[in-house]
């Protein structure tokens, strides 16, 4: 098991002390932390819908959001078997810990993998949805630090890792995905449901 550097330890324990203090934050907290992912699910899917009439590129974009957001979570799980960073409330027993204590690994956090690949892919599909996303994905990554899920590093390398994912991965399946977007949305069926009179 790999400890966390210096600096995040500190800035956890620093958060840690906070939440103690900071009772009337608890419930908000870790309601986001624990559900917050349901926000993305909906950004993306209102993404897909904005665009449902759009060119292919633009619906592709809309497309490779979701998509992204579920790579980016597979990719994330080698890797973060592959560091073996001990949960927070592993390695600081007597730490405040809002939320279920789980047996995975720390780092990156899957929670901030899921918003920095949304967040960029969101960005993709429009500026205001994309800053919408972006402004949740830094909530969700500074609550999971606060109700003692994650150390900071854990949460910064979660959204980085997810947007990149998200970013290069766009630049290499732009034009197939482009291509197979415009084949799929000719079908009978698909062709009437992304139709924006069908909305």
């Amino acid at each position: 098991m790999n400890p966390p550097t210096d600096l995040s330890d500190t800035l956890f324990l620093r958060a840690n002390d906070f939440a103690r203090d900071s009772t009337w934050l608890h419930g908000p907290a870790t309601a986001f932390a624990r559900y917050g992912v349901v926000v993305f699910a909906g950004l993306l899917l209102l993404g897909v819908w904005r665009l449902r009439g759009a060119g292919g590129t633009e619906l592709a974009s809309a497309v490779w959001a979701g998509l992204s957001t579920l790579l980016a979570v597979a990719v994330n799980q080698p890797v973060a078997a592959l560091v073996a960073e001990p949960r927070p409330y592993a390695v600081h027993p007597a730490a405040l810990v809002l939320v279920d204590r789980t047996s995975d690994w720390s780092f990156p956090s899957d929670h901030s993998v899921v918003a920095g690949a949304a967040a960029v892919g969101l960005l993709l599909v429009s500026r205001r949805l994309g800053v919408v996303a972006a402004a949740a994905a830094l909530l969700m990554a500074v609550t999971r630090v606060y109700v003692g899920a994650h150390f900071p590093v854990d949460v910064v390398a979660g959204l980085c890792l997810g947007g990149l994912v998200a970013g290069f991965g766009w630049l290499l399946v732009r034009r197939p995905l482009t291509r197979i977007v415009r084949t799929a949305r000719m079908l009978p069926g698909l062709e009437r449901l992304l139709a924006p009179s069908a909305w």
